[in-house]
């Protein structure tokens, strides 16, 4: 006998999904949510099962990382290969990046087991910055410009992240400095305690590109609203170096 579970829905690229409690569902190159056709994703990268009165999220790869995040960013957690954690929000928020490409899958929970308090939705509402002390406007101006596909997307799940010189070409930057400030927002955030974002041997720079964006969206350390900062020629032209 299936135990009573409260529905749990996936939106991916405007498509809905309804679960079944009964069996896994699996989202990945192939399975029941196949997000791409994309040589860096696993056939089987994610699996979503119910068990113990719960929803679970289960990372089933192997090289990949997620990133989970409550609507509005006020908890998330790193699911890296062989973890897993519960659905406990009503919605939630599952990102990845596989190669030079970044996606978003949305959570809907009836009946979920946590929910925000009145203090974080005050918060999240845009009365209180979530901006991190010590980032400046230059550096959320350098956030968005790699960002930007993602946030202007309507219901769309892959965006394609530019390369360091579009995005420099979008600021009207030169490539020593967007990279200078590019170093320089990574070295704040891993500070910070966020993962995937310090350079090294065998790591590229598109897959830090990717992962900041995949953080800042996902935490709404930038927001569709932000796009504006992109319009603004002055603050482009500030220098603060």
């Amino acid at each position: 006998m299936v135990e009573q579970a409260p529905r749990l829905q996936l939106e991916f690229a405007g498509e809905w999904f309804t679960l079944d409690p009964s069996r896994p569902f699996v989202i990945g190159r192939e399975g029941d949510l196949t997000v791409d056709d994309n040589q860096y994703l696993h056939r089987a990268f994610l699996e979503v099962h119910h068990r113990d009165g719960l929803w679970w999220l289960a990372n089933v790869g192997s090289r990949l990382s997620a990133t989970v995040s409550s609507a509005g960013g006020a908890v998330q957690s790193w699911l890296s290969p062989g973890a897993r954690l519960p659905i406990v929000f009503s919605d939630a928020s599952i990102v990845f990046t596989a190669g030079p490409t970044t996606y978003e899958i949305g959570a809907h929970i009836d009946d979920a087991s946590f929910s925000l308090s009145t203090e974080h939705r005050r918060r999240s509402s845009g009365e209180t910055t979530v901006m991190p002390v010590g980032l400046t406007e230059l550096q959320k101006l350098l956030i968005v410009a790699l960002a930007e596909p993602m946030l202007r997307r309507d219901g769309v799940g892959v965006s394609e992240l530019p390369s360091s010189a579009a995005a420099a070409e979008r600021l009207g930057w030169t490539m020593s400095r967007f990279n200078r400030k590019l170093d320089n927002v990574c070295d704040k955030l891993d500070r910070m305690g966020v993962q995937g974002l310090r350079g090294g041997v065998g790591k590229l720079a598109s897959n830090r590109r990717a992962r900041l964006v995949e953080y800042a969206v996902s935490s709404q350390l930038v927001t569709r609203a932000d796009l504006a900062l992109l319009d603004d020629a002055a603050l482009r032209e500030t220098d603060e170096d």
